[in-house]
């Protein structure tokens, strides 16, 4: 979601308080330069991971992320990565081969889209079923953009991005926070952690039946919204002062990552990860990676890149 989404009306002033005008800007996500990850030797007991994938929204470098995802899995020494870009007529066979399943799919190429691309009604059983019966599941970035029409897709990720209610928060970088670091997937590591090119999901709508334990939050803080700060992308009308008061969540911690599960399977929903290089920070890899490890196997094995780790905090004094 980034450079965003929905068509500015001619009307900002009368739009609903609550929405965020979603721009659509001529833009494509950069180039990068990465090495590919060859592959594993059979015979290595690794965990099996299967990327989902195929189409995502404009500003998303959805082959690249897939890329460097295969790459630092696998170089963690614990996972053998494989990519669909095909899940239209998905099957629970096909599942049933891997350990766990990472989404990195959206259904539209803008956010706001009506046009969606859907996979099979007999797909998406496959993938409810897997997890339902111990697979896990890695719910990736642009998962959260869409599904906001399909209740059970909702269900199984915990939340979903809703035009009208949800919003980007402007700073292309943020920290985050971890606000449970007993859990297998974050102990030991710091308490915040940087993004970068990034995006923040604000005002997120959480499935009623999910019962979701967060494990990090980002602040929404309102001084972003100044115009001076926000650029283009966020019109000053539609975030003057009195606005933005009335806008649920302004001022507040969002969650940004957590855990569920989902009948028999372990869901890690990580809503970071834009691009490439976000990926390069060391809680982000971090987190993806021993997220996919519990999922995957309900224990975490993988340590701590160099500046995930958790360090001793002196006092002032």
């Amino acid at each position: 979601m980034k450079r965003l989404i929905l068509i500015i009306s001619v009307t900002l002033a009368a739009a609903p308080a609550l929405a965020q005008p979603i721009m659509v800007v001529p833009y494509r996500p950069p180039e990068t330069v990465q090495r590919i990850a060859v592959p594993v030797d059979p015979k290595e007991d690794r965990l099996k991971l299967l990327i989902i994938s195929g189409q995502n929204s404009y500003e998303h470098d959805w082959t690249g992320v897939n890329n460097l995802l295969r790459k630092q899995l696998q170089d963690t020494g614990r996972f053998d990565v494989r990519v669909t870009e095909d899940f239209d007529d998905g099957t629970l066979a096909m599942l049933k081969k891997y350990d766990v399943v990472l989404l990195n799919y959206s259904s539209r190429w803008n956010y706001a889209d009506e046009k969606q691309h859907l996979w099979s009604p007999a797909a998406f059983e496959a993938l409810y079923q897997y997890v339902r019966e111990g697979g896990g599941l890695v719910a990736y970035h642009s998962s959260f953009t869409w599904g906001r029409d399909i209740p059970e897709y909702k269900r199984l990720i915990g939340a979903v991005m809703q035009p009208g209610l949800s919003r980007r928060s402007p700073p292309d970088s943020f920290m985050f926070e971890l606000t449970d670091r007993e859990h297998p997937i974050t102990k030991g590591l710091r308490r915040f952690h940087w993004t970068f090119t990034e995006d923040m999901y604000t005002n997120m709508v959480f499935a009623p039946d999910a019962k979701v334990h967060v494990l990090a939050t980002a602040y929404d803080d309102a001084a972003a919204y100044a115009p001076e700060r926000a650029g283009p992308k966020y019109p000053a009308a539609a975030y003057a002062p009195d606005k933005l008061k009335a806008m649920k969540g302004i001022n507040a911690s969002h969650p940004q990552i957590w855990v569920q599960d989902y009948g028999k399977g372990r869901v890690f929903s990580f809503t970071l990860g834009h691009g490439p290089d976000t990926m390069m920070y060391d809680g982000v890899r971090t987190l993806v990676a021993r997220g996919a490890e519990w999922a995957a196997s309900g224990k975490v094995t993988i340590a701590p890149f160099d500046k995930a780790a958790d360090f001793p905090v002196e006092s002032a004094k």
